[in-house]
């Protein structure tokens, strides 16, 4: 099955790319690999924002995660002149949480994209990962995730 049917199946339609907010591009392909930029969390009504452990649940940070990862599938389309097919795997995610002092759920929040992801690609979905706390992350979202991906050049 291809990835745009394994969305069109999960009801999800990509959007178009986000555009960078500052001085940078929102992707870099070099060789065979994607460097896609910090995508934050945002859906249909804007922005996500909120800090985990004080007025966001881990499930809301989870859907958070799982829009960046959605806006991620949509630079790497960009990346590849519109052809998902193109794609290898996810190669290696890093998830950004906007956590209170004590919270420790930062892999169960990431989890949102990493789920996602596998769900969309399938085997090639995995990937290596970090999940880290941020004491606050731009225009206050919730969560800000950016990745690597193998493409076939």
């Amino acid at each position: 099955m291809s990835i745009e049917a394994r969305l069109a199946e999960l009801g999800v339609t990509l959007p178009a790319a986000p555009a960078p907010a500052a001085n940078y591009v929102p992707f870099v392909v070099s060789g065979n690999l994607v460097h896609i930029s910090g995508q934050i969390s945002q859906n249909e009504a804007g922005l996500i924002k909120g800090k985990l452990g004080a007025d966001v649940t881990v499930e809301q940070g989870a859907e958070a995660a799982k829009r960046c990862a959605i806006s991620l599938l949509a630079q790497l389309k960009a990346a590849c002149g519109g052809d998902l097919s193109r794609l290898v795997r996810a190669v290696k995610l890093t998830g950004f949480v906007n956590s209170a002092p004590d919270f420790t759920d930062q892999p169960k929040v990431i989890n949102g994209a990493s789920d996602f992801l596998v769900a969309a690609l399938g085997d090639a979905g995995r990937h290596a990962r970090s999940a880290v706390s941020a004491a606050s992350l731009p225009l206050g979202v919730a969560v800000e995730i950016d990745a690597i991906f193998e493409i076939r050049v």
